[in-house]
């Protein structure tokens, strides 16, 4: 039986025109950039997908929701109705709103963490890993190994290694590591899910020596969709059932909001305990704002509270990431190598296979962003070994197994013609790969280097 044809839950109501550069206007604008995608101007760029943070398409009732906005600096109601959708469709009791995901996860690093201390999770991710180490903390990972295998067609790479979780506990003692953290998706492995089965264990390895789990919740909604496909006993669960599930599970979360939220900006700290959230409250005050704004504006926060509804709705997920999986599908049908199973929030390209003849001292993911952009004007963005940086107590680079460039997926934001002509390029970039030369560093700052380093063609 044919498979039947989808469409996405939505109609445009308003566009915003592109233009196409010349193929020597983007080769100037790459070599003016350093060949780092982060630093084109947006201009300049065809089609988009660098990060799906912040870029998406807000609904007729979120922008409608704007103009609700109260600007008041203490106690505005909209930060009430955030607080409300917050405990209502996530199950958390207490909420501090902040302007993004990172300066919660700074707030809850600096409450929780301890020099010397360990913090298991299931791959790093930039941010949170520097913020944990800038605490005093070091980082573990103890996801599964699968996760480090791109070929692996494992559905939930996103899970915990209850082995290696215990052996790190067996090794410096539970005292030293005051909690695991948990990313829905995660990023690092390609979009890669947890499964609630894996959660659950986690859960009750943890609670018997009292290890709490920071959930990073930026994509929740997408990793209940994932649950909701591929793991037994949820096929007839909502979205929204399956998320209140998994926070049910953890103790605290994080929150970058401009991702499943389905906004230009914003975030929160949320938790059940009522002495992280006193000196949450605390310290909000001191990096963020008021602790009912949080450095955001009531209209942001209104935008939030609509956005948070929206991305627990069935028919929403099943576009979002059906448009992923698209994408994907049209490059594995052309041999292109990928990271398999295709993830959530976008399709992360094998830069190793694409470029043998690379070594990662010569930056093959980020060679691959820049020739991709030249081609066609597509932005991505390399998640390899400058992402990866370097060790704080070596200084050199860390070499991650994973070389990738991610093709990342704004919400509500392109059609199936843009991920035709994204297909179209990657295609031909990867026919053509064997002439490509690497790239070498020549300006490298000291934190998250992958924003602002510089690079020039070997």
């Amino acid at each position: 039986m044919k498979k039947k044809s989808w469409a996405e839950p939505y109609k445009i109501k308003m566009v915003e025109p592109l233009r196409m550069l010349s193929k020597r206007e983007r080769e100037h604008a790459i070599a003016e950039a350093g060949y780092n995608t982060f630093l084109l101007r947006s201009e300049d760029v065809y089609i988009d997908l660098l990060t799906d943070s912040g870029t998406s398409a807000m609904s007729d009732r979120q922008w409608a929701g704007l103009m609700l906005g109260d600007e008041a600096y203490a106690g505005s109601r909209n930060f009430y109705h955030l607080e409300e959708t917050v405990r209502e469709v996530y199950g958390y009791k207490y909420l501090v709103p902040t302007h993004q995901g990172r300066a919660a996860e700074h707030i809850i690093s600096k409450i929780l963490i301890k020099p010397g201390d360990y913090i298991p999770g299931n791959m790093y991710f930039t941010t949170t890993k520097l913020h944990q180490e800038l605490a005093g903390g070091k980082f573990v990972d103890v996801i599964i190994d699968e996760a480090h295998d791109p070929e692996s067609e494992h559905p939930f790479k996103g899970n915990i290694d209850l082995n290696k979780l215990q052996a790190l506990i067996d090794e410096v003692g539970a005292e030293k590591i005051p909690y695991v953290s948990i990313a829905t998706t995660v990023n690092m492995a390609g979009g890669q899910p947890i499964s609630l089965e894996n959660l659950k264990a986690v859960r009750e390895l943890t609670s018997k020596y009292g290890i709490a789990i920071v959930h990073d919740m930026t994509r929740v909604a997408e990793n209940a969709y994932m649950i909701q496909q591929n793991e037994p006993g949820y096929v007839d669960k909502t979205i929204a059932e399956i998320v209140k599930e998994i926070n049910s599970l953890t103790d605290h979360a994080t929150m970058s909001a401009k991702k499943d939220a389905l906004v230009n900006i914003g975030g929160f700290l949320a938790t059940n305990d009522a002495d992280v959230f006193e000196k949450a409250r605390n310290l909000v005050v001191v990096y963020e704002g008021l602790h009912t704004y949080g450095g955001l504006a009531g209209r942001d926060m209104e935008a939030m509270a609509i956005g948070i509804k929206e991305s627990v709705m069935d028919e929403h997920q099943k576009a979002r990431v059906g448009q992923v999986h698209y994408l994907g599908q049209l490059l594995l049908d052309a041999g292109v190598p990928v990271v398999k199973p295709i993830g959530t929030h976008g399709v992360f390209l094998n830069a190793r296979k694409f470029y043998p003849h690379l070594t990662q001292d010569e930056f093959p993911a980020q060679t691959l962003a820049a020739e991709l952009y030249v081609d066609s004007g597509v932005r991505a963005m390399e998640r390899g070994v400058v992402s990866a940086g370097r060790n704080p107590e070596t200084g050199k680079h860390n070499y991650p197994k994973l070389e990738l460039v991610r093709l990342t997926i704004p919400r509500r934001v392109y059609t199936q013609a843009h991920m035709d002509v994204t297909a179209e390029s990657v295609i031909e970039v990867f026919k053509n790969a064997h002439r490509a030369k690497g790239l070498k560093m020549v300006y490298e700052p000291k934190y998250l280097r992958f924003f602002q380093a510089r690079f020039e063609k070997l």
